[in-house]
């Protein structure tokens, strides 16, 4: 095992893959779905009172009576979908954890909201002018690879019928972080492991021309080594319409949040509102 944790103690290759599944682990997951649902955590999803506001903001600028199909990606266990659903739009679901997906399900035949969820990878998507609007929420657009990023732009183009609209988040290079290698013990088991484990955390940044950044976390327990790779990227204003710009998109507008608030240069994050 020593072996084993000493290769990962050295700047892994860039977009080095995980050892095992991240969103659909039997543990992990359960940790998860628990970030999303505390009304009160900005972790899986946004705080819900800023959540209440997001909708509300998008339900404004493309008001439901005109905008009616939306396609909500990486939907988790429904929490801005549910809302969707209440502000009038006829919802799609799409995310890779089948725990959020199951959840989300289990909840629309509560309130009987009809959502379509659907437990598949977005990458795969192969809608052809269906929707109205479509949403990637909580900056999960900047966790791709630029090769991926381009081709969930194309899909999504494809997906969107004319004059209707795209609406995503990214961090700034603002949130970057500084690289650092920490550690801690869970005695009692936690969220990487219901077992007693020990954990390596590192952050690594990347000269590469996406200006990629790494944190990975080592998880180590007596009978295992697990690494989990979460890949991470930030955008100016700028480079944001350079790269959406080959999509098609007619016209662009930025906002500080996905909640509306005015753009500025020196924000944490930026929402981006394109229209096909």
């Amino acid at each position: 095992m020593f072996n084993t944790i000493s290769n990962y103690l050295k700047k892994p290759k860039l977009y080095a893959p995980s050892t095992g599944p991240f969103w659909d682990d039997e543990h992990i997951s359960k940790g998860l779905l628990k970030a999303h649902l505390n009304p009160d955590w900005d972790a899986a999803t946004r705080k819900h009172d800023f959540v209440d506001k997001s909708v509300k903001w998008i339900a404004s600028i493309a008001p439901p009576v005109k905008y009616q199909k939306l396609l909500d990606l990486g939907c988790g266990p429904g929490i801005y979908a549910e809302r969707f659903h209440k502000e009038g739009y006829h919802v799609t679901g799409i995310d890779f954890s089948k725990r959020s997906i199951d959840y989300a399900k289990r909840q629309s035949t509560r309130s009987e909201s009809n959502i379509g969820y659907h437990y598949r990878n977005y990458l795969t998507i192969d809608y052809k002018e269906q929707f109205d609007v479509v949403t990637l929420i909580y900056c999960d657009y900047a966790v791709l690879s630029i090769t991926d990023r381009l081709i969930l732009l194309k899909k999504v183009y494809q997906a969107l019928k004319p004059n209707s609209k795209f609406i995503f988040d990214v961090f700034t290079p603002r949130m970057r972080k500084a690289e650092s290698h920490t550690w801690f013990y869970s005695e009692k088991g936690g969220f990487w492991s219901d077992k007693p484990h020990l954990c390596l955390e590192s952050v690594y940044q990347y000269d590469d021309e996406d200006k990629t950044e790494l944190t990975q976390t080592i998880v180590i327990t007596e009978d295992a080594v697990n690494c989990y790779n979460i890949w991470d990227h930030f955008f100016t204003k700028e480079e944001l319409i350079s790269e959406v710009q080959p999509a098609g998109f007619s016209s662009y507008e930025f906002y500080g949040d996905i909640a509306g608030k005015e753009y500025t240069d020196d924000g944490e994050t930026i929402c981006a509102v394109l229209t096909k």
